[in-house]
This record gives C-alpha cells, sequence and structure tokens, in this order.
C-alpha cells in the first residue's frame, strides 16, 4: 500500500470519525487498483450511516470531493463508498 493510499485514508477518517456517535465502530479500509485508483471504503454503526450520508447526500459528496481533491495533487483517482 502506498503512501498516497494511506494519506487519503487517513483524511477520510479525520473527517468521519468527529461526525459518528459510535466511534469505536468507525472503520475505514483504503486498497489500491492495478490502475491506480484507490478506493476508500467506510463503514459506520447504522445509526451513524445518516450522519456520514448527509441530507440529500451533501456530506458524503463534500467527503468525496475532499478525497478526490488530495488525490489529485499526485494525479491519482479515488472512489470513496460508505458500505452498509
Amino acid at each position: 500500500m502506498s503512501a498516497e493510499t494511506t494519506d487519503v485514508a487517513g483524511l477520510v477518517a479525520s473527517v468521519v470519525e468527529p461526525l459518528v456517535e459510535y466511534p469505536d465502530d468507525l472503520e475505514i479500509a483504503s486498497s489500491e487498483a492495478d490502475d491506480g485508483t484507490i478506493l476508500v471504503e467506510i463503514r459506520v454503526h447504522e445509526d451513524d450511516a445518516g450522519k456520514v450520508i448527509g441530507r440529500q447526500g451533501r456530506v458524503i459528496k463534500a467527503i468525496r470531493t475532499l478525497a478526490r481533491a488530495a488525490a489529485s495533487r499526485t494525479d491519482t483517482h479515488v472512489e470513496v463508498e460508505l458500505i452498509d
């Protein structure tokens, strides 16, 4: 796993952690595909899913935008997914 992968995952974790009521249930996993795409998966307690998604998906969209902006410095593509 490259440093870029852990940096993006750390960024996502630092944004999501203050949003959730159950931080012990928060899991952030990142992996890198063969084409260089970084996949960041967020798993939260079922009661916290709505907080991470936000109204009309605004919070998760903002998290994705932030992660993509951070990765764009190295021309890397990032996908952020909330796993049920």
